[in-house]
């Protein structure tokens, strides 16, 4: 349930339109939903600013369809990440709105769905990374961040990066995703000033061994602020990246800058 919809589900309390008994058998779907194979967490907006996001993989298409479609009921926003073709068709039978983001294996339907604020910017080493890239890309835009993605600019031509500083420099935080050696997350924290979130992918010949080089290069980094995310985990880098792009564009209570508090501290 989101929290506009328990305000106004509480002024209708108020004002006389709902009485105590409909509202409550409304929230009682509040902490979760139990559906037999799975129980929704409807309460995880409340708690976390998001909702439940669903994870694809080992779920029947049909499992998927119905999360989705109880979740769409609660008014929450459905994203569905590593989801196949057969996921979208039977998400798309439940909810004709939902689209599906092939390039980044994720399905989407967004409910009242907000401006784009600040900036996150996805970066890619190779072209091979770009399924990873772009899940870590349509997470971060579903959860309110405005969006660009550099693609193929890994070390071995590091030239192709360094056209690219500027807007490395302008955005809140970046998400870099790289494999075969994985040195691209230490390169670009080299050159900014922002926080950089580091995705080690299972591209590579033998050695990498499934993204494992990549992983222990980037938590090796010699520059300092990278922080890194599991193998392949795009969803939760562009979660990561959607969080600290909102507290980067959202200001303190009082109308200070957050430079100003920083400041006066």
């Amino acid at each position: 349930m989101e929290d506009q919809r328990l305000r106004e589900l509480l002024g209708e309390v108020r004002e006389g339109r709902k009485t105590v008994d409909e509202a409550l058998r409304e929230m009682r779907y509040l902490p979760f939903e139990d559906i037999d194979f799975a129980k929704i967490d409807h309460h995880r907006t409340l708690r976390c600013g998001a909702p439940e996001v669903i994870f694809c993989s080992g779920k029947t298409p049909e499992q998927v369809a119905q999360i989705a479609l109880r979740m769409a009921e609660r008014g929450h926003t459905v994203l569905a990440t590593r989801a196949e073709q057969a996921h979208y068709d039977a998400v798309k039978r439940a909810l004709p709105q939902a689209h599906y983001r092939a390039e980044g294996r994720c399905i989407v339907m967004q409910q009242d769905r907000p401006t784009p604020r600040g900036r996150v910017l996805v970066v890619t080493a190779g072209t091979s990374d770009m399924p990873v890239s772009w899940e870590a890309a349509v997470t971060a835009e579903v959860f309110g961040a405005e969006v660009d993605l550099i693609s193929d600019v890994g070390v071995a031509g590091i030239h192709r990066l360094l056209r690219y500083v500027e807007p490395l420099q302008q955005a809140n935080v970046i998400v870099v995703v790289a494999g075969m050696e994985g040195a691209l997350a230490s390169v670009v924290a080299g050159i900014v000033s922002k926080p950089v979130i580091g995705v080690p992918t299972s591209v590579g010949y033998g050695a990498s061994f499934g993204g494992i080089a990549p992983l222990l290069t980037m938590l090796n980094s010699c520059a300092a602020g990278v922080a890194v995310v599991n193998i392949d985990n795009g969803f939760g880098a562009g979660y990561m990246a959607a969080l600290i792009n909102e507290m980067a564009v959202s200001e303190p209570p009082d109308g200070q800058s957050a430079q100003e508090v920083r400041h006066a501290e």
